[in-house]
């Protein structure tokens, strides 16, 4: 059986073997779109390991040859002390499931390959910043060291600007590496092995092992996800956000997924990778700060979202990373709007004739209108703010504070809670899952806490810079004014203002993409409106559609 397929446009294998993730890469790959090369190690591999708890025979020498072709496209060696081969290891179900699962980046550094790197860039900083970003991850979701104990350390000079490269932030990222093997060691012994091949295998059956965690079987139920799908497993050369100050990492949206309005959105960071993005441990800048900073990374974005729109026939989410001045995309995700944008998408893409009216009323879920407006709070007292940051799913949830997600599960059994964290992590699912809305102080539009809270529908306010949460005393402080555990609080999601107690809340003004769509409903249906809700009108469309036939043929 062949377990391993490349990342090229001649896969034909379904996104059931090969993950959402790089079924994706397969279609960037044939738009002719930048993509890292790579591999991907399918589902089968995933549940074959899941039921035996090991690797299936056979694989390892497909793994090799999968390693020595990467090798011989790249002209790079993993784990090599000249031209070393660094790669990213990431999940990818076939159902998307933002951050529950495990990814390692830039894996193959082993002491040697870091300092063929640097030799190789002529940048120690950059070599060491990368290595500790390794050690890191690695320490994380292979060996099990959990976020506390790495948190004591000291990051900050791998967060210093790329373009300055000073003895004294080289030292203190050596001395950082050392903290992070020590805490490995520490924890029972394990160290990180120089095998760079070794490596690799221990970060897939990691990947694979993360299927079963509680955070994803947690989310998973939330989202009706059958539990014996698996997930596959894609690897591909790392390309560096934080090679130079020409470098750095972002996400984009080819259409704002609050509004639905035809803009490109999202987020960058430059001189960073990926998770830093995601987690949402840094500050981010907005996705047009990359016209006047990298113009030709900018132009061949928006080229991309642009194709991306033609061939998906829907608004679409990619995450990029250009290195030295050059874009590479990876990771594209089509849709998944939901609410009013979910709507405005559909109906803007009918009228430009992207899609037919009955596929756009297909596309819109009920539930998206069960809703009458867009809750927003009415005129806010100019003192009554507690704190403010950026919108980041519409809506408003009014709830209990709650610091940590145990504290939310344990507070919704006697009322709504709202979720306020520095920022979130898969660990936060449970959480996530029983409050009414989110706050972090950290994170942009595209952090954990705002992806997970769009897919859940749910209220959110990211990046309150002035908000400092403590989830030893159990408190939250902005603006001189400190709040315990269990005291209401509201939030708005498109303004993103947070307050103490129940404010008025209005609703928007009416919206004429839903009038249009609904009217199309009620010509499929040939019923009069009156009396029936704006869900119900669009569900008897749907029906009509699915009875006829008319659904297979949109």
């Amino acid at each position: 059986m062949t377990w391993i397929h490349p990342l090229s446009p001649e896969v034909e294998e379904s996104v059931e073997v090969l993950g959402a993730k790089a079924h994706g890469l397969v279609v960037l790959r044939r738009l002719g779109l930048p993509v890292p090369p790579g591999f991907v190690i399918s589902t089968e591999v995933c549940r074959a390991f899941l039921r035996a708890g090991r690797l299936p025979s056979g694989f390892g020498a497909q793994l090799a040859e999968a390693v020595a072709g990467l090798e011989a496209v790249t002209h790079r060696r993993l784990g090599g002390a000249e031209r070393p081969l660094v790669v990213s290891v990431r999940s990818g179900a076939s159902v998307s499931m933002p951050g529950m699962m495990s990814t390692v980046l830039d894996l193959g550094l082993t002491t040697g390959a870091t300092t063929a790197l640097a030799d190789e860039t002529g940048d120690l900083r950059f070599a060491l910043d990368s290595r500790l970003r390794f050690l890191t991850s690695f320490a994380s979701e292979v060996l099990g060291v959990g976020p506390a104990t790495l948190a004591g350390v000291d990051r900050a000079p791998a967060r210093q600007s790329t373009s300055t490269s000073t003895s004294s932030t080289t030292s203190r990222l050596t001395e950082a590496i050392h903290d992070v093997e020590r805490l490995i060691a520490e924890r029972g012994g394990d160290t990180v092995s120089e095998d760079a091949t070794r490596q690799l295998e221990s970060a897939v059956t990691a990947v694979f092992s993360s299927w079963n965690t509680p955070r994803a079987k947690a989310y998973r139920e939330l989202h009706g996800i059958p539990h014996d799908l698996g997930t596959a497993t894609t690897v591909q050369l790392m390309v560096f956000g934080n090679r130079d100050q020409h470098s750095g990492t972002g996400v984009a949206f080819s259409r704002d997924p609050s509004t639905g309005e035809h803009v490109p959105f999202g987020e960058v960071l430059f001189g960073r990778q990926g998770d830093d993005v995601v987690l949402g441990t840094s500050l981010t800048g907005p996705l047009s700060e990359l016209a006047d900073r990298e113009p030709v990374v900018w132009a061949r974005l928006l080229s991309a979202l642009t194709r991306l729109e033609e061939h998906y026939r829907d608004a679409c989410y990619v995450e990029f990373t250009f290195e030295a001045g050059e874009l590479w995309v990876l990771q594209v995700r089509p849709g998944r709007f939901v609410g009013r944008a979910a709507v405005r998408v559909a109906v803007d893409l009918a009228d430009a004739g992207a899609i037919g009216r009955d596929e756009a009323l297909l596309r819109v879920s009920p539930h998206h209108l069960a809703q009458p407006g867009t809750p927003r709070f009415a005129a806010t007292e100019p003192g009554a703010v507690f704190t403010r940051g950026l919108g980041a799913s519409p809506g408003v949830a009014v709830g209990r504070v709650a610091t940590t997600a145990d504290s939310a599960v344990r507070l919704a059994a006697r009322g709504p809670v709202v979720l306020v964290r520095p920022e979130t992590s898969p660990l936060d699912m449970h959480g996530l899952a029983a409050a009414s809305g989110v706050v972090t102080a950290r994170g942009g539009p595209a952090s954990h806490a705002a992806v997970v809270a769009r897919s859940l529908g749910k209220p959110a306010v990211v990046g309150a810079a002035g908000l400092t949460v403590d989830t030893v005393g159990g408190t939250v402080r902005a603006g001189g004014r400190t709040l315990p555990e269990g005291t209401l609080v509201a939030l708005d999601g498109t303004s993103g203002e947070v307050v103490v107690g129940e404010p008025r809340v209005t609703t928007s003004s009416a919206d004429p993409q839903l009038h249009r769509l609904l009217a199309w409903a009620d010509d499929i249906t040939a019923d009069e409106p009156t009396g029936r809700t704006e869900p119900e009108r669009l569900e008897a469309a749907q029906a009509v559609l699915r009875r006829t036939g008319r659904a297979a043929a949109g």
